[in-house]
């Protein structure tokens, strides 16, 4: 029981308001010093610490954290939202519900060039919002397209958290294989998790602008069709001019990838230096600018390395009071098997995303369901693609999802709060519909890497 009270206490700890990173390390080493006061843990478990340390400071795929934190700030910078989404709205514009078409595929041309979600929420609320404010979009409807199409940053590749989730669950495959006696087991990488959720996520892209589509035929009058002005200039040329570069970009950092090329680290290398290269050619580079990035970057690399930190030590205290063992054994006489354990995991999941960040999840939660889960005989890079899934639909659930909270910020005055609450829940509805069809057909996930990799 120490264990989950542990747990609890961080929940606790943590809605107070208190760095995550300090609340993981201050509850763990709290509970260790107590416990071993009280005769129920052995402090020379924290032996282990310095040695968990270095294994994170050697650890190669986590170098391509912030690489990739660089090249989204350099194409935030480059104003490459901006260029694109006045050239896909000139295209679709004789499309009913065009407008919001454009954004969605905008916004996922930026989660693939970026992965960044606050950075593209708020760039496309500064941009696309009073465009679609002033055309005649229903408040609701725009800014629950810019906050859905902003979260896709979250499983569609290059994306930060898939980073993460690969490296935590790359660890709890090898756990789960040594406690089921393989010794040589298959290896789990961040490539294996970028490849799985290529499809699941143009499914949901595709799934939203369906969704935007057949709202525009049943309801004109809330997202109303704007004709194609008569123009010397050719909107096709214009939109092949700004969307080349980007392409180019993402078909380099992620062909290399999925061809076997380079690894996620050496990709994102390549990414960044694209990205410098691509805003320099657009005029948007100087030193002051690179200079902001820079330190942009630092504080994203440090923030997230002082959550792993902190989780590492975390993690460690809660194995010393047998932790996994008390969740191993609540799975195991789960009602339901590995389909109840997974049901309570991803609903534990999507209440924790009303209070904590993806990070935290990843670096706290994940160490501890994935092993189990992965012995019962999870597919790991469907349950990394699941959790993808519903750490993104987090982003989007009031009255504390983060995109909410971006929009919130940059939403002009005649936006209501409620407005912004009212617009995500077809868009919360179409993630969860999403999250049902991979459970359904995990072959979404699993049928590529295996294709390419075996």
């Amino acid at each position: 029981m120490m264990a989950l009270i542990m747990f609890a206490t961080a929940c606790a700890v943590l809605m107070l308001g208190y760095p995550v990173a300090f609340t993981l390390a201050g509850v763990a080493l709290a509970f260790a010093f107590f416990g071993d006061l009280a005769g129920v843990f052995d402090l020379t478990l924290l032996h282990a610490v310095p040695s968990r340390l270095y294994g994170l400071m050697g650890n190669q795929t986590l170098l391509a954290v912030p690489l990739f934190v660089f090249m989204g700030h350099v194409l935030q910078r480059s104003q490459l939202a901006e260029s694109l989404l006045e050239s896909m709205a000139e295209v679709f514009k004789q499309l009913r519900g065009g407008l919001g078409v454009s954004v969605a595929v905008v916004g996922m041309l930026l989660a693939a060039s970026t992965g960044i979600v606050g950075a593209t929420v708020v760039t496309m609320g500064l941009i696309s919002l009073p465009t679609m404010l002033r055309h005649g979009y229903r408040p609701s409807i725009a800014t629950g397209t810019i906050c859905a199409t902003g979260t896709l940053g979250q499983i569609i590749p290059p994306s930060i958290a898939l980073v993460l989730l690969g490296d935590v669950l790359s660890s709890a495959y090898q756990q789960a294989q040594r406690e089921l006696g393989n010794f040589s087991p298959d290896t789990v990488s961040v490539g294996d998790l970028f490849v799985g959720a290529l499809i699941p996520g143009l499914v949901l892209v595709g799934l939203y602008i369906l969704f935007i589509i057949v709202l525009a035929w049943l309801r004109p009058d809330i997202l109303p069709p704007h004709p194609r002005k008569n123009s010397e200039h050719h909107p096709d040329l214009h939109l092949w001019r700004d969307l080349t570069p980007p392409l180019v970009l993402i078909v380099t950092v992620l062909g290399s990838i999925l061809a076997g090329i380079a690894t996620p680290t050496e990709a994102a290398g390549v990414g960044a230096l694209g990205a410098l290269i691509l805003a320099w050619q657009r005029g948007k580079l100087s030193i002051a600018v690179l200079a902001d990035i820079c330190r942009a970057t630092t504080r994203v690399t440090c923030m997230v390395f002082m959550i792993l930190i902190g989780a590492t030590l975390f993690s460690l205290v809660f194995r010393g009071y047998g932790g996994d063992d008390a969740i191993h054994e609540l799975f195991s006489n789960m009602p339901g098997g590995v389909v109840g354990a997974m049901l309570v995991v991803m609903l534990v999941i999507f209440l924790l995303g009303f209070i904590l960040d993806f990070i935290e999840i990843t670096f706290v939660v994940v160490p501890i369901v994935g092993p189990v889960l992965l012995k019962m005989g999870v597919d790991p890079v469907w349950l990394g693609i699941m959790i993808g899934l519903n750490l993104q639909t987090s982003f989007l659930t009031p009255p504390f999802g983060f995109s909410l909270f971006y929009l919130r910020g940059v939403a002009p005055a005649s936006v209501r709060t409620a407005d912004i609450y009212r617009g995500v829940v077809p868009f919360i509805a179409i993630q969860v519909l999403m999250m049902g069809i991979l459970a359904l057909w995990p072959e979404l996930a699993t049928w590529l890497p295996d294709r390419l990799y075996g």
